[in-house]
């Protein structure tokens, strides 16, 4: 346990925020992601749901401010409009907690999936809520 920091990050999440860079992605995945298939390096966080982990993680870094989509979620097949409760969810933890708050981008489900494989790490959540799936781009952490 470290002071101040959510025990739901476990030292692999820890580990992998650490060492990213700015720029680089990390995707918060709903329980029905493929993310074994989808990643390189995939952090299970069962029983946890994704605005937990998201709200944990936006606690340690900012969204990057160089780039137009710093939080990108997967749009609803066939209703690319359509907000679920999930996306929802995100944004007002975004609003709340990021340094740099952005609106979340919609992105097509396969491009989203093309993403995610070139993700920094993938986040396997507990999340049984549809589309509970966040991409964060890293920002530029200045003390």
């Amino acid at each position: 346990m470290l002071h101040k920091i959510s025990p739901l990050l476990s030292p692999d999440l820890l580990h992998a925020i650490a060492s990213m860079g700015h720029g680089d992605d990390i995707v918060i995945a709903d329980a029905n992601f493929p993310a074994e298939a989808k990643g390189n390096r995939v952090i299970r966080a069962d029983g946890l749901s994704a605005s937990d982990i998201l709200r944990a993680v936006l606690e340690l870094f900012p969204l990057d401010t160089f780039v137009d989509d710093p939080a990108r979620t997967m749009q609803v097949v066939g209703k690319p409009d359509e907000v679920p409760p999930a996306v929802a969810d995100f944004q007002k933890i975004i609003d709340q907690t990021a340094d740099n708050p952005a609106k979340i981008v919609g992105v097509e489900r396969f491009r989203f999936y093309d993403i995610a494989e070139d993700a920094f790490a993938i986040v396997q959540t507990g999340e049984a809520r549809l589309y509970g799936n966040i991409i964060l781009k890293k920002g530029v952490i200045s003390h």
